[in-house]
């Protein structure tokens, strides 16, 4: 399976008690072009908990939308850049969707990381 920066994946991760597993949406966030020859990817956990919304590292998607439209996702839903994990590709069992336009992401993601200015200079 050819996964890209953009898409939203189905892949089994564990819950937080780690001793559960469910399979669970998520985006991926790791750059096309990386080539670590490490077979695993970076990931943004999605969830369908609302509450979870209205942070600036959170980016909401909502069904009625473009993005919510070319998502798969099933509900509406929140991407946590503040949830990253790095998964092995063969925990990603199929690609739901993509989000087109990656500008909020990567605006949630400085913020996650406390990049106040993006200087590709340095």
């Amino acid at each position: 399976m050819l996964i890209k920066r953009g898409d939203i994946v189905r892949v089994f991760f564990p819950n937080s008690n780690l001793t559960t597993s469910k399979r669970r949406p998520a985006l991926i966030v790791q750059a096309d072009n990386l080539n670590t020859n490490l077979p695993q990817t970076i990931l943004a956990l999605i969830t369908s908990n609302m509450s979870r919304a209205n942070h600036p590292s959170r980016v909401t998607i909502l069904l009625n939308s473009t993005d919510g439209i070319n998502s798969g996702l099933r509900l509406d839903s929140v991407i946590m850049t503040d949830n990253l994990v790095t998964v092995l590709n063969s925990e990603i069992d199929s690609i739901l969707g993509s989000l087109r336009d990656m500008n909020k992401i990567e605006a949630a993601l400085l913020h996650t990381f406390g990049i106040d200015k993006f200087d590709e200079e340095n």
